[in-house]
């Protein structure tokens, strides 16, 4: 588990995609990280990009992880160049400060930024969410960007065709992290409040089991 707090920057040394696209491996050099993969072990989890991944290689500053085909699909890591900086976080420890919120490693879609705006020491963003994923998102509430976790400032009405949220970055975010440095069209990893998702999972099973209490016949 990660908290969205982004501990450090890599750049992308190699990315090698198999022949049929299924996977890829994928190189990074963690040297203007500071102390971020110190002690990482082989197996052990490193958030790249918001995307949780397992460490398969490690010589010095320099990390080698897997990349599976799901995670190629549901996630930017396929389109990251050479040079490109990535935002890195290790997996928090039993125990340790939940700074941000509870964010898994699993994106569930792809965005894209909309509008940039400064607003003095600030910047407002404005991103677009795919569709299905909107329901998760709420103003006030957490949603991770690229890894990063940020306090959605607003979401779009419900019945619009085009849906997206806001958020604030502050300068510490803007001066640490890759969302800095975005341009408007600038494709990003989303990963919405995992805690949502579970709820109306629940409701799911729960208004089945109430109307068949009460005797209510369902197809």
């Amino acid at each position: 588990m990660f908290t969205g707090i982004i501990e450090g920057r890599g750049t992308v040394v190699r990315l090698q995609t198999t022949p049929d696209s299924d996977s890829a491996t994928l190189v990074l050099d963690t040297a203007t990280s500071g102390d971020t993969i110190r002690g990482l072990p082989l197996g052990g989890s490193l958030a790249v990009n918001g995307v949780c991944l397992t460490a398969v290689r490690i010589d010095g500053t320099v990390v080698e992880v897997d990349v599976m085909g799901e995670t190629l699909q549901r996630t930017t890591t396929g389109a990251l160049a050479v040079g490109a900086t990535v935002n890195l976080e290790r997996c928090v420890p039993a125990g340790g400060r939940l700074d941000g919120h509870v964010v898994q490693g699993h994106v569930d879609g792809v965005g894209a930024l909309l509008e940039r705006e400064s607003q003095g020491n600030w910047d407002r963003l404005r991103f677009s969410v795919p569709a299905p994923l909107s329901r998760y998102i709420a103003e006030k509430g957490s949603i991770a960007v690229d890894g990063v976790s940020l306090t959605v400032t607003a979401v779009s009405p419900a019945q619009d065709a085009r849906q997206w949220f806001e958020v604030g970055l502050i300068p510490v975010t803007l001066a640490n992290t890759g969302l800095g440095g975005k341009a408007v069209g600038a494709q990003v990893n989303l990963e919405v409040d995992v805690l949502a998702k579970y709820a109306e999972r629940l409701l799911q099973f729960a208004v089945p089991a109430a109307a068949a209490g009460a005797g209510v016949v369902l197809p």
